[in-house]
């Protein structure tokens, strides 16, 4: 029969891959969410529509005055979600290396 301590010593260390690839792809993810903005101005400088912002080019855009306010709360709720989401796994972490350091003892 397997005793406990074998299978503490398989889940704790895949617990930290999981919880680190987390990590990893919710900052992917709040890295593109800060960029979009940037990503749109570049495209619309450049004769391009801002990937959907306005679709013949600046010249002709005819978005109402709440296309921008509503972009800017969109993308700061998913901004906050993803700092948010990094911050409780961090923690989640922090406590997996804790009891970690709890059980070897």
């Amino acid at each position: 029969m397997i005793g406990s301590g074998s299978i503490q010593s398989i889940v704790l260390p895949m617990s930290r891959f999981v919880i680190r690839i987390g990590i990893i792809a919710l900052s992917v993810l709040a890295i593109f969410i800060a960029g979009v903005p940037l990503l749109a101005l570049l495209d619309l400088l450049g004769g391009g529509t801002g990937y959907g912002l306005c679709e013949a080019g600046l010249d002709q855009c005819r978005n109402p005055y709440t296309a921008a306010p509503e972009l800017s709360v969109l993308l700061t709720v998913g901004l906050l979600g993803c700092v948010a989401g990094i911050r409780i796994l961090v923690k989640l972490q922090q406590r997996v290396d804790k009891n970690d350091h709890t059980v070897r003892e």
